[in-house]
């Protein structure tokens, strides 16, 4: 396991909202990296220079500190200083702080991607920790304790925390970041059973086995998906001088990958790439039971 610290703002809602980031094994709230380590809430909201922080404990396998730091980027202001929400004052300063060397990097270069997104400069404060002092224990799990308790984080980032929290970092990433997973690593690169393959974020039907081939450029490949209404496609400008068209779900509105017209002829000549990250493979034998036996003639040996 590794450990984090990180401030956005009133403690009770960034501990909530990290509940639901599957990877985050622990939370404890507390105040970092002001003078002394035996502090108390009246001496914080005195100004006595900590900052209410969450102490991170994850796992390192399912989600990575970088993938971590995005979740975090995406519920504070990074360009407000001493301020979130109508919470004003020192201790309610952005901060990252790190324990282990290692860290250090990984942290810069997040704050790198942040500002390089970010008109205005990055106001989060980044280093070493250099204290920290667990909250008194009516702080701990405090909105567990009382849903109905103040939180400056939105309804809207706390109701789509929830609808992502079974996502690994890298399914996260790719389909709320538009990420891709290296070429060759995805599980379904190479999965070729009779069954269809959905939304990792929402279940929606996407793709049959019977339309899936191997296209050798490493990445799942289908000719066309199970309906076309269950797919969008926007215009992809990212790498220049190679204009691409992204693929996304219609219910989730989940990334999946982009399409190309190189795909076999005699299939209509079109390239579903799709990342194995934004997929679940739901098989044959499995369907009714999950709800998809509509779709079952789709895949049935000899469709």
């Amino acid at each position: 396991m590794r450990e984090i610290y990180v401030a956005g703002g009133c403690f009770w809602g960034i501990q909530h909202y990290l509940t639901f980031v599957r990877g985050v094994v622990g939370l404890e709230v507390g105040y970092a990296n002001g003078p002394g380590v035996d502090v108390t809430y009246e001496q914080v909201c005195a100004s006595s220079g900590h900052a209410e922080a969450v102490r991170v404990t994850y796992d390192p396998t399912v989600i990575t500190l970088a993938q971590l730091l995005d979740r975090f980027f995406a519920i504070i202001d990074p360009v407000s200083v001493n301020r979130q929400g109508h919470d004003a004052g020192i201790q309610y300063r952005t901060g990252i702080w790190w324990t282990a060397d290692d860290d250090a990097p990984v942290v810069r270069a997040a704050l790198r991607r942040l500002q390089a997104v970010t008109p205005q400069p990055v106001a989060v404060e980044s280093g070493p920790l250099v204290t920290f002092c667990p909250a008194e224990g009516y702080h701990q799990d405090y909105l567990t304790k009382n849903p109905q308790g103040y939180c400056h984080i939105s309804p809207a980032a706390l109701a789509h925390a929830k609808a992502t929290n079974h996502l690994t970092g890298l399914e996260y990433a790719v389909t709320q970041h538009s990420d891709t997973e290296a070429p060759f690593t995805g599980a379904l690169d190479h999965e070729f059973a009779p069954g269809i393959y959905v939304d990792i974020v929402s279940g929606q039907p996407l793709f049959a086995s019977s339309d899936k081939y191997d296209s050798g450029c490493g990445w799942p490949a289908f000719s066309r998906p199970i309906d076309a209404d269950a797919l969008a496609e926007r215009p992809d400008g990212t790498i220049p001088g190679r204009p691409r068209t992204e693929v996304r779900s219609t219910d989730a509105d989940s990334h999946l990958g982009h399409v190309f017209t190189d795909g076999p002829a005699d299939r209509g000549g079109l390239r579903y790439c799709i990342n194995s990250a934004a997929l679940r493979f739901v098989p044959l034998d499995q369907m009714d039971a999950e709800g998809y036996a509509d779709f079952t003639p789709l895949v049935q040996p000899g469709a």
